[in-house]
């Protein structure tokens, strides 16, 4: 179900301030144990946390042949091949609040890197995810952009990968994505909370956070502790 824009802005409200830790409570709050969170292979690029709204997107393996070019014909068929069969249609579609949710197959490419990864946020995304590679990665955490993938690469994605389709369920880290999807990201990993159960789990969320907070507080203190955002 497309969420209206009051909807989208209630959501993200809710999970501004939730962990990954937190959402996972939430979760099992709704008896949910064994859905939601990412495998552990999918890790942050850098320690930060983002929030957003499903934006999904699909690569297949391409299944072509690369044929035999001169280096100055390889530069004519790479830009033919951005065009053609590895084309980027979901960044243009990408709102305010979105969490860019990337099945690549797995295929080691750096589908992503450090230039179309800031298209993402000058649309609006909060962060990304994907199930293969990534590429440039000094320069996306010196822009600081939120990634979260399963391992880094070196390779474009001429001969590799080609475009399927955006705005589908996808299936990521283990976790089946829909768009519409709330997904949570920190240095524990991904978490996606379905769209028709995100309310309540956000209200449980709350509640274990909370709960935490005071008790963790009160350690502080019994430490000397100077408080910091997290017990506040």
């Amino acid at each position: 179900m497309a969420l209206s824009e009051a909807q989208r802005k209630v959501l993200l409200e809710r999970y501004a301030n939730l962990r990954v830790a937190d959402v996972r409570d939430g979760m099992d709050w709704m008896m949910r144990h064994n859905y939601g969170s990412m495998c552990y292979e999918i890790r942050p690029l850098w320690r930060t946390r983002a929030v957003g709204i499903a934006r999904t997107a699909r690569y297949l393996p391409y299944t072509g042949e690369v044929p035999k070019m001169t280096p100055e014909e390889y530069t004519e068929w790479s830009g033919w091949y951005y065009q053609n069969v590895c084309t980027y249609p979901w960044i243009a579609a990408i709102e305010q609040g979105d969490f860019c949710v990337i099945d690549q197959s797995e295929v080691d490419a750096g589908l992503m890197g450090s230039n179309n990864g800031m298209d993402g946020l000058i649309k609006g995304a909060t962060g990304y995810v994907t199930n293969g590679g990534v590429r440039d990665t000094d320069e996306l955490i010196l822009q600081q952009v939120p990634f979260w993938s399963r391992f880094c690469s070196q390779g474009m994605v001429q001969g590799r990968l080609q475009f399927d389709a955006y705005d589908i369920p996808v299936e990521v880290g283990g976790v089946l994505v829909h768009p519409g999807d709330v997904v949570v990201a920190d240095g524990d990993g991904v978490i996606v909370v379905p769209q028709d159960i995100a309310m309540d789990v956000a209200k449980y969320a709350h509640q274990e956070m909370s709960a935490d907070k005071v008790s963790r507080r009160k350690k502080y203190e019994e430490l000397g502790l100077e408080l910091d955002e997290t017990v506040l």
